[in-house]
């Protein structure tokens, strides 16, 4: 409700210096009727939005911590597997992996994906080999003698990695991680080409409508500008909270 408020604030003030009659911001002015109607539409798909962002990204890191174990592993054929998924995840354009898993998933597995599924597939796929690395160079970084002093303490691979490793590499890595959640938002609209009514679906059906890409089409950037904006915010305070955390320990 927040970021609605701002995104209708900002856009009041925008309006209010933009005017003349080269310009058709009447569509989408929360002022009249249709502008506050057109308005309303297009906020709908913002929940598409961040719901299938939030969605993928966990999933993504989850994939990409279990792909980075294996790269920092003591075995030839576990670092291969690492590095043949993140090359080949990563070169394949995002927008041909949401089409690839949305047309071809169903053929392949005989079943039916939902664009919202499809979608969250096709993301979380494709930013798990950024996670992986991200996850990789963040174990990596925590010093050789943590893992000494757990060995000494009787702990196991596994009890080292939960309880010592992994915290300290969480902390080290939660600006690029935060990066990648704004990366997703932003990536989430080339979801709208399989159908899914996100903000960007959303705004592409307006302009067929109303005939003012300009003015809808810069709502949607306002849209997208507004939610990263607040995102970010959310990343940095929770940075502040885990350094204030780290320091008190």
């Amino acid at each position: 409700m927040k970021i609605k408020l701002l995104l209708i604030s900002c856009l009041v003030l925008f309006l209010s210096g933009c005017t003349g009659d080269k310009w058709g911001w009447y569509v989408v002015d929360p002022r009249n009727e249709n502008g506050w109607s057109n308005l309303k539409f297009l906020l709908t798909g913002m929940w598409y939005t961040v719901a299938i962002s939030l969605c993928a990204i966990v999933i993504s890191v989850v994939i990409g911590l279990l792909v980075a174990l294996p790269g920092i592993s003591d075995n030839r054929w576990a670092r291969m597997f690492n590095r043949v998924y993140v090359e080949v995840v990563r070169s394949v354009p995002i927008l041909v992996l949401i089409l690839w898993v949305y047309y071809g998933l169903p053929v392949v597995f005989d079943i039916a994906l939902g664009t919202f599924v499809a979608g969250v597939i096709a993301l979380a796929l494709s930013d798990s080999a950024f996670e992986a690395e991200i996850f990789r160079a963040g174990i990596q970084s925590v010093e050789v003698g943590q893992h000494e002093a757990a060995k000494s303490l009787g702990l196991g691979y596994l009890q080292t990695m939960w309880l010592i490793v992994l915290p300290q590499a969480l902390r080290r890595i939660l600006p690029a991680l935060g990066n990648q959640l704004v990366y997703m938002l932003k990536m989430s609209s080339l979801v709208s080409v399989i159908g899914l009514s996100d903000l960007t679906r959303r705004a592409n059906e307006l302009v067929v409508s109303e005939y003012r890409p300009l003015e809808i089409y810069t709502v949607l950037m306002l849209e997208y500008l507004v939610l990263i904006l607040f995102v970010s915010w959310g990343v940095r305070k929770l940075e502040s909270r885990m350094a204030e955390h780290g320091h008190a320990e």
